[in-house]
């Protein structure tokens, strides 16, 4: 059961990120890291990083 919830999440996290990545300039198979427990966390710090960068200009 906790698989099946685990897979759940993991899928509702891949399809939005697949549509934001490209956005910040970042290859859609990066969302692929959400497979690993911490690797949205990554992706978002990462994708925060890219705006502060689109801000400044």
């Amino acid at each position: 059961m906790e698989g099946i919830l685990w897979l759940i999440f993991t899928v509702l996290t891949i399809i939005p990120m697949l549509k934001l990545l490209p956005f910040f300039g970042i290859n859609k198979w990066w969302a692929l890291a959400s497979v690993i427990p911490f690797g949205v966390l990554a992706l978002l710090w990462v994708m925060a990083m890219k705006l502060q960068e689109l801000e400044k200009r």
